[in-house]
Order: C-alpha cells, then structure tokens, then sequence
C-alpha cells in the first residue's frame, strides 16, 4: 500500500498514488455523538463549569456537559489537550461533516465484507531498485528427473514430489484421475482426526483429471504441474464452491469469482481436491467447524490461519497447497507442521478473489514437500494480476539457475547452523550477520496497519453485531474493536515510521540472503512491512513436552528461515534446494497412523486405526 512520494533519500511514507487526486480516507473520531441530539441533553444534572479565557468563541451554558464527555472520548484517543471550546467544536464538525462523508463513503464501498470490491489506490511496492516498466520473465527450467518409478503403495505416491508426481503422469505410469482418487481417499481418511479441510471438491477435482488425461492422449502436456492435485486454502474463492473464510458468519457463502490464483493453477493443469481450512478470518487455527491439528503431534494444533494447507500437505493429503500470509499466516503453520513452504516478495502473486485483511500486507504461496517445488508453484502463479493493484510482473532469474559459489550469505544468532555448515560446504561463502535498523516499534507498527485495515474490509462485520459470534473473542473481535479509535493521524505516522524501517532495512540489508529464526516475531513483523521473502526449511526434529512414552514417534519438528531481499526470492529458494539436496528432513513422514506404544490418537473413534497401533 505504500511507496515514496518523494524521490530518493528523503522519502517519508511509502505511499504511491494512483490515480493523483486520491484522497487518504479519515478515521473518524467514534465518539458518542449523534446528528440530531446534543449529548449535554443526557446529562442535564452535571456541574456548567465555565469557558477557557482563550475559547475562540462563547458557547451555550450547556455545552459544558458534552464537553466533560467528549474530554472521555478524547483522552481514549490520547488528544485531550484540546480546550473545551475546541473539543466542541470538533465534536460539532463531526457531527455536520466527518459523519455524514463517511456515511456516504460506507455505503458506497463498504457494505459488503472481505474487500473483495473496490479495494484501495494506496499501494504499497517493496521494490527496493526503480527499474520502471518490466516485462514478464521466461519460465524457470525444470531439472528433469528420469527413471521416476511408480511405487507399489499408494502411501509412497502420496509423499512423492511434484516434479516426481509429474514424471509419472507425463510417462503415463499413472492417469490424474487415479492420482486424485488417492489424495481424495487420503483427505477423507485423515480429515476427521486433523481437521484440516473445509470442502471436498470432488466434483471439480474428477472434471478437471479427466480434462488433464484427454488433453496428454492428444499429446498435449501443460508442464509439471498437469494432472497433479493440489489445495486451496478456504479464503480463495471458486466458482460454485463455499468459500466460508473459515467463519460461521459466512459458513455458507458462495462467491461467483474465480481466483486469479485459481485460474493461473487450473490454465496449468492442477487438479483441486479440495478448499483447505483457513482460521477464523484468517486469523490463527481456529475455524467454524474446529482447530486443526499437527500432524507430527495431534495433541497440538497447527497455529497460524494457513492451518489446513500445512497440515494437509505435512500429512501427505496434497502434493502442495496456497495458503496466505498477513502476518506469520505461512510461517509459523509450516514450521509447525515441518513443511517446506515461500512466503514470497509482497506483490508476486494476484489476490483478486481472495479474502483482504490488509491490502499491504496479505501475500499468498506455496506449502509443498520441498523447495524445488516451492519454485515450482511460485513459477506458476506469479505474475501481474490485472485487478490486483499491488499485483507486479517480477523479473525473478531462474532458481534452478543460480550459482550459489558467488552468494554471500549471513547468518543470525538465531540461525540453525547445520543450515550454515552445509551451505558452506556447497561453496557459498557464509558470514556473520546483524540486520540492524534503529525504528523500535515495528511490532506496533503492524498491529496498526492490519487491524486498521482490517476493519475497513469487516466494517459492515462489525456493525452488525456479527463479532458477537466470532470463534475466538480475544482474537478478531478485540483487536478490530480497539483499531474503531486508531485516528487518521495516527495510521500514517505508522506508515511513515514503516517507511523508516523499510530504508533502514535496505541500507543494512548487506548480504544477499541470511539465515534465521522464521518465527520470531519480530522478525515476522519486519519481514512483512518491508516485504521479503523467506523459505520455511525443515531442519531436523527433536522430543515432544511431556511424552505418553519413551517410545513415542510423535515429534517436534525443527525449521529456519532463508530470507532475501524483495524480488530475490530466486536467492532464497537456491540456497533451500542446495540444502536439501544433501539433507532429507523435508522428507520424513509424520506418524499419523503410528504414534508407537503406549500412544494413540485423540478421540480414536474418529479414525479407524489398526489394533496393534493402540495400546
């Protein structure tokens, strides 16, 4: 949402605006004013004081009362300096103008929730380097893998990669619609215990493997991604499908919008098995029809709002899955749940007909078994999205392509330092690292940006009562409660203090990738305001708390981060693959149908599992 509107090192607010005559909306005072009767009316009994020697004009004697309670409403928005005469007349310019202008304005663009219509000409680009008008990038070139084999079992298949998956339907060892009859019978066997999906979209799913199986009879193949299934996580919306948001307010909605991502998937021959669980309005696990749940520890749930992408794809019930992320909505699911997933540059992938909470911030991308497939994805579905503003044709140079040799990269207290020692055994040249900026309230930073933000795309929400029903009311309800008295003022002098940071960060951004804690949050809120990517890497396991047993297979898993700057996320990804190409954490199987002795699976009559598995 924002860029500079002063050229070069004296920018102050990351803020571009287009068209020129845009202007910044108000936030209004919300204070208990009302057009037709005074508030001194409702409390005629309180003392008349008398007006301040300097009040610029003599008001009636009974506008002490209102001003003794507008002092309440102004002192909760940390502005009660203004004398009694002023305080009036604020509250009756509210009262004649701000109110009415925003009467208008809601009733214009926001009596429908989500932001999916008429989003905001305040858009934030995190290119760090001007190169004016791009052109789109040639696709990435695929390794080839040979020799790919169909397994025996249908377990094996499902935790094969997309790059092997595709080998398999392209050599015609395997049809779509029977690759999509496997993951589906995996989504309805494991779904009860993790609760992980939403919506089947069998229907679609068998459609579209079919479409894929006629189209490589006639010789026609669409590229790695022809006839694999895949998810989608429940705020995107497909045609004839529920898109419920994962909130009973809107458990029943039927969107007739096709997503641009849906779209760049489906032109590729993806096959959808399913809307994946989305927390509560995008906000944590915690959905309409339950929470759901980590597959390499069912006691313990996925966090974050992409909790069925990451689980479903940890649990081999999809080969990969999209979910979004705001703020930690990929990270900390897929370091949960020990997924491979990119959380990429802000502005890569299009977001019309996906759900807003903030339209500078709400990114979307790939949770996948590895991070050549995570290129995989991402090659698919950037691109300039025609009704996404933010939405940039990226010139990404070719992961497959990188020569990591010439990389520096650095790496943080914080880092895994298995990570640093194999990458410098692959020739990159690793170094300590420190990112330092001086702006000390980036956390807050957020907040500000995404519950402001979200409210104006839930306003109607919230007017109506609806937060009344919300699944969890520490979360959405009291945070967009409190961002109703965020003022104006106030917003964008955190935007113009994100503008800091994101200069700062680029001054000190010295290396071209680091290596760190991806769930910290700190370091999530930096990331998203400025805009980097990160690729979430699986980097090894360790004991759960409080075992049932010493011979439990239950695990926590252990992951880091590869963070680059904006529209580097090839870097990230490079450095990923170079890592995994000698380490096989991110192929490791969670032990949903053997926990081992003396474990067993919560509530087992909801899974059927084998005897000798429950002790």
């Amino acid at each position: 949402m924002w860029q500079t509107l002063v050229p070069g090192k004296s920018m102050s607010m990351f803020l571009h605006f287009s068209p020129p005559f845009l202007l910044v909306p108000v936030l209004l005072l919300v204070l208990s004013l009302t057009q037709s009767t005074p508030l001194c009316q409702l409390t005629p009994n309180m003392d008349k004081g008398k007006a301040n020697a300097k009040n610029q004009f003599e008001r009636p004697e009974n506008d002490c009362d209102e001003a003794v309670l507008l002092r309440c409403g102004f002192r909760m928005l940390g502005a009660d300096f203004f004398n009694d005469a002023k305080m009036l007349e604020i509250g009756n310019g509210a009262r004649e103008l701000n109110i009415p202008i925003s009467d208008a304005n809601r009733k214009l663009v926001a009596s429908e929730n989500g932001g999916l219509q008429d989003p905001s000409y305040l858009i934030f680009n995190p290119e760090w380097n001007s190169k004016g008008a791009q052109s789109v990038s040639k696709r990435f070139k695929y390794p080839s893998v040979p020799g790919v084999q169909k397994p025996s079992s249908d377990e094996d298949i499902a935790f094969m990669t997309v790059l092997e998956l595709g080998q398999l339907i392209k050599t015609k060892q395997i049809s779509s619609e029977e690759l999509t009859g496997i993951f589906l019978k995996r989504l309805k066997r494991y779904n009860p215990v993790l609760e992980s999906v939403v919506t089947f979209t069998e229907e679609l799913a068998y459609k579209q493997a079919k479409e894929a199986d006629h189209l490589l009879s006639q010789g026609v193949y669409l590229g790695p991604l022809h006839g694999i299934p895949y998810g989608l996580k429940d705020i995107v919306a497909v045609p004839q499908y529920k898109t419920t948001w994962g909130s009973k307010s809107f458990k029943d909605q039927v969107l007739d919008i096709e997503a641009w991502v849906y779209k760049r998937l489906r032109n590729a021959g993806a096959v959808l098995v399913a809307k994946l669980v989305s927390g509560s309005l995008a906000y944590d696990d915690i959905w309409f029809g339950g929470r759901t749940r980590n597959p390499w520890n069912i006691e313990e749930y996925s966090t974050g709002s992409s909790a069925g992408p990451a689980s479903s794809t940890s649990a081999g019930l999809v080969p990969f899955a999209v979910g979004s992320e705001t703020a930690g909505s990929m990270t900390y699911p897929a370091a949960r749940c020990g997924v491979t997933a990119l959380r990429p540059t802000f502005g890569t992938v299009g977001r019309t007909g996906v759900m807003s909470l903030s339209e500078s911030l709400d990114k979307l991308g790939p949770f996948c078994r590895s991070a050549a497939d995570c290129a995989i994805i991402l090659d698919s579905i950037r691109g300039k999205d025609p009704d996404d503003l933010s939405s940039r044709n990226i010139l990404f140079d070719d992961p497959f392509m990188v020569d990591i040799t010439k990389l520096i990269v650095g790496y943080l207290d914080d880092a895994d330092m298995e990570v640093v020692h194999v990458l410098q055994s692959k020739g990159v040249k690793v170094v300590p690292f420190e990112l330092n900026y001086t702006v000390d309230s980036v956390q807050g930073i957020l907040n500000y940006t995404m519950d402001v933000d979200m409210l104006a795309h839930f306003d109607e929400w919230q007017r109506a009562g609806m937060d009344d029903d919300y699944e969890a009311q520490d979360q959405w309800p009291l945070e967009v409660r409190r961002a109703r008295v965020v003022t104006a003022v106030d917003y964008i002098q955190a935007q113009r203090a994100r503008g800091k940071l994101i200069r700062e960060v680029r001054e000190n951004f010295i290396v071209d990738a680091f290596i760190g804690n991806v769930t910290d949050w700190e370091k999530v809120c930096m990331g998203n305001l400025v805009g980097l990517p990160v690729v979430v890497v699986p980097t090894g396991f360790t004991k759960i708390s409080d075992p049932p047993s010493n011979e439990t297979r239950r695990k926590t898993t252990v992951t880091t981060g590869i963070y680059a700057p904006p529209d580097r996320d090839h870097i990230a990804l490079a450095l990923a693959m170079a890592y995994q190409s000698v380490t096989d954490h991110h192929k490791q199987r969670p032990p949903i149908d053997d926990l081992g002795p003396h474990d067993s699976i919560p509530n087992p009559p909801k899974l059927i599992v084998p005897p000798r598995q429950l002790h």
